[in-house]
């Protein structure tokens, strides 16, 4: 039973990671990257759709992104979720496909998404520690020895500070990354 609370805690601290994870590649750098619209849905023929349903995407120049519709027709509603989810960018097309161009990101603006980074990266930490203390809970209600508990408590500390660790590795990865010019 000890056995799966831990396996369950090590699968909920790894989704942590992962939703983290998720949320800075919704993070716009300076770089092209298909990951930021991944979040965006467009109205098809009435239907709400995520746009990798109806496009496909291509990174031809670091700072552009081409976003080839499968149906022509919806190019106007591909620009227009694109306006409407307040990137930071203005989408351009020519009848066949729609260009994404990138600017350079203003120091301040820098700043301002290394903020945003190490708060997201502050609320995976919260979640990862959040399973930890309700595995522990678990824990200590379970009828085990003492000995039994302590040991899966020292196991579930050093799973944590992985996990956490990884988180780190990744926050520092993403600021690297949004501090290139």
């Amino acid at each position: 039973m000890i056995n799966d609370l831990l396996n369950d805690a090590d699968h909920k601290m790894d989704q942590a990671v992962v939703h983290t994870t998720h949320e800075f590649g919704g993070i716009r750098t300076g770089r092209a990257n298909p990951g930021l619209l991944s979040r965006i849905t467009v109205d098809y023929y009435g239907t709400q759709t995520p746009l990798q349903q109806i496009a496909g995407f291509s990174v031809p120049e670091a700072r552009l992104l081409v976003i080839q519709p499968y149906d022509k027709t919806a190019i106007p509603a591909i620009e227009r979720a694109i306006q409407e989810a307040d990137l930071g960018l203005n989408p351009s097309n020519d009848g066949n496909l729609i260009r994404l161009a990138f600017p350079s990101l203003t120091e301040e603006r820098r700043k301002e998404l290394i903020r945003l980074v190490r708060h997201l990266a502050e609320e995976g930490r919260i979640a990862i520690r959040n399973v930890r203390r309700h595995c522990k809970d678990q824990l200590e209600s379970e009828d085990a020895s003492e000995d039994d508990v302590h040991r899966a408590e020292k196991e579930l500390q050093e799973m944590t500070d992985r996990h956490i660790e990884r988180l780190d590795e990744i926050l520092l990865a993403k600021e690297q990354e949004l501090l290139e010019v």
